[in-house]
């Protein structure tokens, strides 16, 4: 039998409860659906707040054949098969398909790359789903062809319309006699969450007999959920909302928050892992130069959980968590390779100065490949100051070392060599 969220999906406009700033009577959604021309779009939201139930009654409304897509298992050859259906559709005369892409985050530069001349000859429609922030997740060429629409948690008084909804137009639940004493808990384990709040309702209608008569109060809630903490916890996206409350934790210098996410995971039966990675990730994303160490310790918390397993892969998982919490912070070497790469995007292949490339052959040194090029051991403190970045981006500076410090004595450094190059 389908679950309960599954059973209440609506099926069009009216039946969704909350965004009412884009579907409601002057929403700017309902006015293109209701016009029957919508742009691509991104919808960017929480988990559970109706992205996928969104998609879906737009394509119902307008009639246009839906494509759906989930970046985790989709690569650049299901897209190609999905534009050539696509395309196969406009030629009898058609409206042109919607494609539906999941977490559309997850796909590769050249996976969004992919789309692009498919959204632009409008082939699709394209609307994207995503939980993280588009201006970051999706490549710009892509973004500058979307409306980007953000959805918003669902308030208290949606959640309340939500369970009396269920219990009234649920084929299975509208047949019991359930009673809602007290909404509090439910909407406190939901957190905003559409889809969470139903399997929450569903968990607790599933201890009792269908035939017996059953309030709901806040006692009984927390007394079912908190038995039932590991099968309500893994399920839906809570997975996403941990791993990212875990590292903003770790970023922001909480060790006892980071431990406390840490345990979450742990006690929701989280892969330890995924875990460790992103404790390697945020070693250097997070912390970087101002603790080199940080990245040794992650890699060694990653290699003793893999050697003794669980549970006591835990309390290496602990320590690591709590030392990257209690490290300085730097960003740095995020920054700067975000820097350079957004410079090799504008500038793409420019011309590599002579003097530091390789010249194995005769003819590349007649060509002077390598001329030049001085020996930086051969001169005092291993240092000569000669150009190593091209003509047309000399002087730029990717590297700004944060104020902590290890970095302070890097700034140092680097201001004593380069200080009429780079400014240090």
């Amino acid at each position: 039998m389908e679950p309960l969220a599954e059973r209440l999906r609506p099926q069009t406009l009216d039946e969704i409860i909350g965004q009412q700033h884009l579907i409601g009577p002057d929403g700017v959604l309902r006015k293109s659906v209701t016009n029957g021309r919508i742009p691509s779009m991104i919808l960017w939201g929480p988990p559970g707040v109706g992205k996928t139930t969104l998609a879906n009654v737009i394509s119902n409304s307008l009639d246009r054949t839906f494509f759906h897509l989930t970046a985790i298992n989709a690569g650049v050859k299901d897209i190609r098969e999905t534009i050539k259906k696509a395309e196969q559709i406009r030629f009898f005369n058609q409206e042109n398909p919607i494609l539906f892409i999941d977490e559309i985050h997850r796909f590769s530069k050249s996976q969004q790359d992919s789309l692009l001349a498919s959204v632009e000859k409008g082939i699709v429609t394209l609307i994207g789903a995503t939980t993280e922030n588009p201006s970051f997740e999706v490549i710009s060429a892509l973004l500058s062809r979307c409306q980007v629409y953000v959805l918003q948690h669902l308030e208290k008084e949606d959640m309340v319309k939500l369970v009396d909804s269920a219990l009234s137009r649920d084929e299975i639940l509208s047949k019991r006699t359930i009673s809602i004493k007290e909404y509090d808990a439910l909407i406190k384990y939901s957190g905003g969450d559409a889809r969470k709040l139903l399997n929450c309702l569903e968990i607790i209608v599933n201890q009792f007999h269908e035939h017996e008569d059953l309030e709901i109060c806040n006692q009984l809630v927390d007394e079912i959920l908190q038995k039932n903490f590991v099968l309500f916890d893994k399920g839906g996206e809570i997975h996403y909302d941990l791993a990212s409350a875990f590292i903003k934790s770790i970023r922001g210098s909480d060790p006892n928050a980071a431990v406390y996410y840490l345990a979450r995971m742990i006690e929701g039966g989280e892969d330890p892992k995924f875990i460790c990675r992103r404790m390697i990730i945020s070693a250097s994303e997070d912390i970087g130069l101002a603790n080199p160490n940080a990245l040794l310790i992650a890699n060694a918390c990653f290699e003793a959980v893999n050697n003794i397993g669980m549970p006591e892969g835990r309390i290496p998982m602990s320590q690591a968590a709590i030392y990257l919490a209690s490290s300085p912070k730097s960003n740095a070497s995020y920054v700067a390779i975000k820097q350079a790469q957004s410079i090799v995007r504008q500038t793409h292949n420019l011309s590599i100065p002579l003097s530091i490339r390789n010249a194995p052959t005769k003819l590349m040194k007649s060509l002077d490949y390598g001329k030049d090029y001085q020996y930086a051991h051969d001169h005092d403190n291993n240092f000569v100051s000669m150009e190593y970045l091209p003509d047309e981006i000399a002087g730029s500076t990717f590297y700004d070392p944060s104020d902590n410090q290890a970095e302070n004595k890097l700034r140092a450094r680097l201001r004593a060599l380069w200080k009429e190059k780079y400014g240090y």
